[in-house]
């Protein structure tokens, strides 16, 4: 299998902790995935889009960590309506456990937030589709 390189979303200002938990994953030596680069915390602007455009360009797919203030992350939720307007791969992540944790206010209500485990990460990352991994909601 082909190491992915991934672009992670996430809330600056609530959820730099669980950036670093999918960090330490990338690093894992089985990992089919590495961290090419995630959300910037800068004003949003034209210079702020046109940069993130550029990263995710670069990245094979996009994770999305969830979180409780996720659907209030001004920033990631410009960072899913570039996704999707650059038509690139994208998968919504449960970053707390026991928490409920929210989509970014441009999510499909389709879109659906996956438990993160090591097997659903792995099969999300393989490009396995929706029967196979468990869903939260």
């Amino acid at each position: 299998m082909a190491t992915k390189s991934v672009f992670i979303s996430f809330d600056f200002d609530h959820d730099k902790d669980l950036r670093g938990s999918l960090v330490r994953q990338a690093e894992h030596p089985d990992s089919p995935f590495s961290i090419t680069d995630s959300s910037v915390k800068e004003p949003i602007n034209e210079l702020w889009k046109k940069k993130v455009r550029e990263l995710i360009r670069k990245a094979d797919l996009t994770i999305v960590i969830c979180g409780e203030h996720t659907h209030d992350a001004a920033g990631v939720t410009a960072e899913v309506t570039i996704l999707r307007e650059e038509k690139k791969p994208y998968f919504l992540l449960k970053g707390r456990r026991r928490k409920t944790c929210k989509k970014p206010g441009s999510a499909l209500r389709t879109d659906e937030i996956y438990r993160w485990t090591w097997e659903n990460l792995r099969k999300l990352i393989d490009g396995a589709r929706w029967p196979d991994v468990r869903a939260v909601q």
